[in-house]
Parts: structure tokens; C-alpha cells; sequence
């Protein structure tokens, strides 16, 4: 573990309206005209987060265990005597990935529940119905689970907003750049979800091998007639599809390869690439035509930026086994219960540096000041900063083998438009956890 100096080791109220999404005391306290800061959600005991997640619906496979791991790391947390004698108390809501249900359920977490702050909220299209609103009112809306740029690139906007994963534009621009490199002769097609997932993916791309693209096409979610897009693809000549989809949609699109015997090769983004997962949801679509073993992913290439469950020897993993062991979870762990444990992972340290006294405000100021240098599960660091809100700063290319993702490139790192992508040299994919699992790290003063 390094050192500090090198690196961080880490009831609604009456007055409510429906429309609003404050409770009538927090919104007296902020506007009392002394700067006063709000500490919703914080009592002498305990934390309250809350977050949505499609835990039914479309979208629900994979992603619904996302809050279980979560919850799993805030237990394990919890029992080794919380936060600053705190502990964390953590609300999931079902939003379905439907952004009317998005606003419904956020509204009820922050004027009936209280809580502190969101934390991890699912989606894309779903999340963009509220980061308005909670940043008009002043509730930290931590560690977005989704990689659009709109939850960092724009500060003044949305202060009060923090992405978590590495962006789609970053992203994009590593995919882009290893193709160039090593499949200069490849006529790409470009699969897409039609929202910010698909256009800051395209964007990124966009940077190095936009010549090389022969067709892009674009779904809908919820639209589960993909049909036509892998035929237009297909009609394209794209010998190489990358793209920038949920987990359901890649399955969706090699069930519609494997109709027009279309075998082009593949890259998918991190967001849509889980093999088991994947396998699972192939199984499901075609009634058991097609095996769950994920075996038809193998050999398609993808990104990382957390260990693999199913890395041997990772102290990481370890860690995540620990905790889902002690959580009494029955079935094996998953990416997206490693993605949540992580998640969770990167709260406590916010709430840690945020002081024994947290504060909505005071935990945005801590992340902001100390959450560049902070260690932890990612393999690339975070890039906070007061202007600059957007998660890791990286991933590394990795192919699917046999279930399992290996390493084809070290980690790789970039930021936006222009920036350069070069290998991370800041020692984050080396860092590991503490000897009890729990993060230390001091007050952001």
C-alpha cells in the first residue's frame, strides 16, 4: 500500500411538492443566508444513500446485481464498525431503466427517504431525467453507473455530479486507436445504443478510424427487433463490428448474426461485454438453441478496468471473494457484483475523507480535492478535480478466452478530444486494499 504522500491508501415534509426534489428543512438550512451546509440524511449513527437500478425489465439482467454488491460491501462495512462510528444505510430502487420511473423513484429517495446522497444511479436515459434536479438541489449525485460525458465534463453545469467508469469517449478512443494499430485493413461497422452510450462511443472511435468505418447503425432500447441493423451491417461488407450496447443487445446482435450467417469479428465496449452474462441471456433468447456457456463470445475483444472475477491471485478479487462470502449471497460473483463492491468501495473513501462531520457539500469538496490521488480497485486513476468530475482515466484492451478476459495491452490512458493516449505509469493497477478490506483515508482538509 503506498503512502499517503505518494498516494492516498486508502418523512417527506409538508411544504413538499411533488415536483420538487428537496425536503423542506434541508432547503431552509441551505437558503438561510450563512452558507450553512446540509447534513440530510446524517445522524449520529448512520448514513442513508439511496440509488436507482433497473432491478426488473430490459435491462434488469446483469445489471440488477449491481446493487447487491453494493449492499454486500456496505454490510461487510457495517460490521467492521461503519464509517466514522456510522453506519451505511443503503436504499435500491427499481426504475426499470425507464426514465419516467427514474424520476418517480429518485423524487421518493430524496423527500420521503432523506437520503444523503445518490449513489451509483444505472443509465444513461435514465439518469439524464434527474442529474438537473438533484444538482439544482444540491444533492450529491456520486458515481453515476454509466460512462457518458455528461457527468463530468461540464462542472459549472452539474456540481454536484461525479461519474465513476471510464468515460465511452475514452473508452472509444483506446478501441479506436488499437484498431488502427493492429486492424488497419478492417471495414468496421459501428453498433450503437441511441443515446449518449452509442454517440460518446462513436465519438471516441471517431478519432482514429473513422475512415475505416463502412456503416453505423443504431438501436432502441427496449426495441428488440434488431434485425435490420445486422443485415445493413451486413450489406456494408463490415468485416469488424465494434459496439457500444447493454449486455441484452449483444446477445441480441450474435442471435442476428448467427440468422443471416453473418461472422464478422467483434469488439464490444466493457458495458455489454460480460461472457457469462451474456451466455446466459443467448440461452434465454433463442429458447436453448444456443448453449450458456458464453462460448460464442470467444475471441471477441474487449476493455477492462477492474479485475476479472476470476482472476486468481488478484488481491482485489480476493477481497470481493471475502465480502460476497460473508454476505451470505448465494450463486457465484459476478463482474457486476465486483462493479458494485468497487463502487461502494470508492463511497466509503469519499465519505472518509468528507470528516467524523459530513455534509453534503463537505463530501463534493473531499472528492474533489483528494479524489485524483485516491487508491483503490480501478486500474487507471480517477481524474476529479473542481473542474473536472469524470471517473477513471483509462481501461486495457482484453480478449475473451475460455470465459475469462486476458490482457492484451497494459492500461492504457487518455482524456478527452485531443489528449494522447499513452500507458499509465501512476502504479493504480498495483495498489491493494488494506489488510481488513476497508479503506483509511484521512479528512480532506
Amino acid at each position: 500500500m503506498k503512502t499517503w504522500m505518494k498516494r492516498v491508501a486508502l418523512t417527506a415534509c409538508a411544504c413538499a411538492t411533488a415536483t420538487s426534489l428537496v425536503a423542506c428543512g434541508a432547503g431552509e438550512e441551505r437558503a438561510g443566508g450563512g452558507g450553512a451546509e446540509s447534513s440530510v440524511g446524517v445522524t449520529d449513527t448512520s448514513v442513508k444513500i439511496g440509488g436507482h437500478f433497473p432491478l426488473t425489465g430490459v435491462a434488469a439482467p446483469g445489471y440488477s446485481e449491481i446493487p447487491v454488491g453494493h449492499q454486500a460491501y456496505y454490510d461487510y462495512v457495517n460490521k467492521n464498525g461503519g464509517v466514522n462510528g456510522r453506519t451505511i444505510e443503503f436504499l435500491a430502487r427499481d426504475d426499470a431503466y425507464n426514465p419516467t420511473n427514474t424520476s418517480r423513484v429518485v423524487s421518493e429517495l430524496v423527500l420521503k427517504d432523506q437520503v444523503f446522497a445518490i449513489v451509483g444511479g444505472l443509465g444513461t436515459p435514465t439518469h439524464s431525467a434527474v442529474v438537473d434536479s438533484l444538482n439544482s438541489e444540491k444533492v450529491p449525485d456520486l458515481f453515476v453507473s454509466s460512462g457518458s460525458l455528461a457527468w463530468g465534463n461540464a462542472v459549472e453545469k452539474k456540481p454536484f455530479t461525479f461519474g465513476w467508469q471510464p468515460d465511452y469517449e475514452v473508452e472509444g478512443k483506446i478501441i479506436g486507436d488499437w484498431i488502427r494499430k493492429n486492424k488497419p485493413q478492417a471495414k468496421v461497422g459501428l453498433f450503437l445504443q441511441a443515446d449518449d452510450l452509442g454517440a460518446d462511443g462513436e465519438k471516441g472511435v471517431s478519432h482514429y478510424i473513422k475512415d475505416q468505418v463502412v456503416q453505423v447503425v443504431r438501436y432502441t432500447p427496449g426495441n428488440t427487433e434488431i434485425g435490420p441493423q445486422i443485415a445493413a451491417l451486413q450489406a456494408a461488407g463490415a468485416d469488424l463490428v465494434v459496439g457500444f450496447n447493454v449486455p441484452s443487445y449483444t446477445a441480441l446482435s450474435q442471435l442476428g448474426s448467427l440468422k443471416l450467417n453473418y461472422k464478422p469479428d467483434w469488439f464490444y465496449s466493457n458495458v455489454g461485454s460480460d461472457p457469462s452474462l451474456v451466455g446466459s441471456l443467448l440461452a434465454r433468447f433463442s429458447d436453448g438453441a444456443v448453449g450458456q456457456s458464453g462460448g460464442m463470445l470467444d475471441g471477441v475483444m474487449t476493455t477492462s478496468y477492474l479485475a476479472d472475477p476470476d482472476a486468481q491471485g488478484d488481491p482485489w478479487t480476493d477481497l470481493w471473494r471475502k465480502v460476497w462470502q460473508q454476505s451470505g449471497h448465494q450463486g457465484e460473483l459476478s463482474g457486476y457484483h465486483v462493479y458494485g463492491m468497487a463502487q461502494a468501495y470508492t463511497f466509503v473513501q469519499a465519505l472518509q475523507a468528507a470528516g467524523p462531520k459530513p455534509t453534503r457539500e463537505g463530501i463534493v469538496a473531499a472528492i474533489e480535492k483528494i479524489g485524483a490521488e485516491l487508491a483503490g480497485p480501478a486500474l487507471a486513476p480517477y481524474r476529479y478535480s473542481k473542474d473536472n468530475h469524470l471517473g477513471m482515466s483509462g481501461v486495457r484492451v482484453a480478449q475473451i478466452k475460455g470465459g475469462t478476459l486476458e490482457s492484451v495491452t497494459p492500461v492504457l490512458v487518455t482524456g478527452s478530444g485531443d489528449a494522447p493516449i499513452t500507458p499509465d505509469n501512476s502504479g493504480a493497477d498495483q495498489d491493494k486494499p488494506t489488510a481488513n478490506g476497508i479503506p483509511d483515508v484521512p479528512e480532506a482538509k
